[in-house]
């Protein structure tokens, strides 16, 4: 398998995008928070202490993204164009599922931006909520969508 963060020598390197065409990108990426069924009601009726937790979290996920380079030692900074974090509750399941879509015209995709914004969307739900219960779980951090760029579309679950 190829390491592209990586040089002949092993050290570690920024990949050189320079060579490549701007276009555009778009990534998807996801996150569940399980939580209490008492808690989740509470959230939605907007009845947790510290305030509107979907509100924060949404402004959390969009400031994450903004910020990946400076989390994620080899990533480029990137001029992103669009950054939507949606949440989708689930009662029957007590998860809130968050979703962080990036939108860039750029020579790199954009799905470390995408799986940040997730991760501390969901973060902020945790911290946000855990005076009220600290056994809420934060779930899978995966990849849902990504589309532009020479590896083409990935869809999770579905064809290349």
């Amino acid at each position: 398998m190829n390491f592209n963060h990586f040089d002949q020598s092993g050290n570690a390197v920024m990949v050189d995008v320079s060579h490549k065409q701007p276009n555009l990108r778009i990534a998807t990426a996801g996150a569940t928070v399980n939580i209490s069924p008492e808690l989740l009601t509470a959230i939605s009726g907007g009845g947790v202490a510290k305030g509107d937790v979907l509100g924060v979290a949404r402004l959390a996920g969009i400031m994450a993204v903004k910020k990946t380079p400076e989390l994620i030692p080899l990533s480029h900074p990137l001029a992103i164009h669009s950054v939507v974090v949606d949440f989708e509750v689930d009662t029957v399941n007590s998860v809130i599922k968050v979703n962080c879509t990036v939108r860039a015209f750029e020579r790199t995709g954009v799905e470390m931006e995408a799986m940040t914004g997730a991760a501390v969307a969901a973060l902020t739900i945790y911290d946000m909520c855990k005076g009220s219960d600290k056994s809420i779980t934060i779930g899978e951090i995966a990849l849902l969508f990504k589309e532009g760029g020479k590896s083409g579309t990935y869809v999770r679950g579905g064809k290349k």
